[in-house]
């Protein structure tokens, strides 16, 4: 932190999120702790986002709008707020999610007496669409424990959810990982490599509010993780991608990058090993190879026929 920046910096990306973004909003300024910054990256939405986020940041000057050019996709803008972030702490926040006014500051109070927890998470209450509730979300991963390499290998098999990335985060801790990959589930991934960095304290209260609804990027066509490459990275259009061949590097990675020593190292990479061999999973990593040898046979036919096509109109002329 530098002269009079904030302690706390709030990334809120957002595309299209008129719905739901006031009472986003409204549940930051509620806080009860006020040091904080919130930084809007609007991905060139078509609906009334941008003129609400201006009035917000009209009247409050904690609230900085940055509006993109064009849709860059969920994971590089959500990177972006997140490199335009000036204070020690951290928070992604979902535009159409909620918080209790005291979320910062049992946060902060536990990153603050504990320099070894790299993120702080209350429990979660589910919403709907409507903010009513519809149940409660309980964390099965276990990242707790002092040894990094006993948080990786039990966060990979166990976390069901990514809702541990909208939890409080040390910002010196973040900056060492890759941050959002440009593919599906990548917020897994982060926040598997995270654990390595530190540990997770679960706060017993329910401060996060999770909404449901049928426009988020989960339902609909987007259910199935292949689907979602564009919604994630805009860039990848028309390139052959390979998904859970992304996810399962992104894993290597973590720990190759990854401050433990040579022991710890094995003991992850025998983890991810195992991973990839879940049924599931090992099915996924085949796919991918088919549907992208499928894609570049398809390509190279279609390339094929418009040369020929071209070398009979030479002809004809």
């Amino acid at each position: 932190m530098v002269g009079n920046s904030p302690r706390v910096s709030i990334g809120l990306p957002v595309h299209n999120g008129e719905k739901y973004l006031e009472e986003a909003l409204d549940s930051i300024l509620a806080q009860t702790y006020k040091d904080f910054e919130i930084i809007i990256s609007d991905n060139a939405s078509n609906d009334k986002t941008q003129d609400i986020c201006l009035k917000y940041a009209q009247d409050d000057g904690r609230i900085k709008y940055h509006r993109n050019d064009k849709n860059l996709g969920a994971a590089p803008n959500h990177n972006l707020v997140f490199r335009m972030a000036r204070g020690v702490y951290f928070k992604w926040f979902g535009y159409d999610d909620k918080i209790s006014p005291d979320f910062l500051f049992e946060c902060v109070k536990i990153l603050d007496a504990n320099p070894d927890v790299a993120l702080c998470m209350p429990k979660t209450n589910l919403i709907d669409e409507h903010g009513q509730f519809i149940g409660e979300l309980n964390y099965k991963a276990d990242a707790g424990s002092p040894a990094p390499h006993k948080r990786f290998g039990n966060f990979i098999f166990h976390n069901e959810a990514g809702d541990y990335v909208y939890g409080l985060m040390r910002v010196d801790k973040i900056s060492q990982t890759s941050l959002h990959g440009s593919f599906p589930s990548s917020d897994l991934v982060f926040l598997a490599e995270l654990t390595l960095y530190g540990k997770y304290y679960i706060l017993p209260d329910r401060l996060f509010y999770r909404r449901f609804h049928s426009e988020q990027s989960t339902k609909g066509n987007f259910q199935v993780e292949r689907s979602r490459v564009l919604w994630f990275d805009t860039s990848l259009k028309s390139k052959v991608v390979l998904p859970k061949w992304m996810y399962l590097f992104g894993y290597l990675r973590s720990v190759k990058n990854a401050p433990v020593n040579f022991f710890q190292k094995i003991y992850c990479y025998f983890q991810i090993f195992r991973w990839a061999l879940i049924p599931p999973h090992f099915r996924a990593l085949g796919k991918d190879v088919l549907l992208a040898a499928r894609k570049i046979i398809v390509d190279l036919l279609s390339l094929l026929i418009i040369r020929n096509d071209d070398a009979d109109n030479v002809e004809k002329l």
